[in-house]
């Protein structure tokens, strides 16, 4: 009665590296996700801010062509405006050869920053007949798209 115990059951064996996989593994999984999302976030983003871009680069190329300088002024960003004042912003799109005629060829979206930038590829045709391609920067500030750099 007082004897051992016959039988004993073998001690289990650790493994710890096979845990240490597992959590890798699941954190991977994890940061896959995010990654995905963040990009379907900002595919998202670009690809709903191109109709805006256009439509703001539009707009002020109408107000060019038309000879409204106040409009177009406007439509600038606050560091174009800096750049320009009003009666400056005029007397240069006044100059010749003036915009004639315009025309949208591109339009791309992207980040920088986390913040987006548009830039809009553009076909002018001067009054002089001569035509060129520009390329127009666009950007979103307080919630307006605006264009910004050198417009012209």
């Amino acid at each position: 009665m007082g004897a051992g115990q016959s039988w004993s059951r073998p001690a289990r064996r650790h493994r710890p590296m096979r845990t240490g996989l597992a959590f890798t593994g699941i954190g991977v999984a994890l940061c896959c996700v995010g990654v995905s999302g963040l990009g379907v976030w900002n595919l998202q983003l670009v690809t709903q801010a191109a109709g805006p871009v256009r439509e703001t680069t539009d707009e002020f190329m109408r107000s060019v062509t038309a000879g409204d300088t106040d409009g177009a002024y406007e439509r600038l960003c606050a560091d174009a405006r800096g750049r320009w004042s009003e009666i400056g912003f005029t007397s240069w799109m006044r100059t010749p050869p003036m915009v004639r005629d315009y025309e949208i060829t591109d339009v791309s979206v992207s980040t920088r920053g986390g913040r987006p930038r548009g830039t809009v590829t553009l076909e002018l045709t001067r009054d002089s007949g001569a035509t060129e391609e520009r390329k127009l920067p666009v950007v979103l500030e307080d919630g307006q798209w605006r264009v910004c750099g050198d417009p012209l």
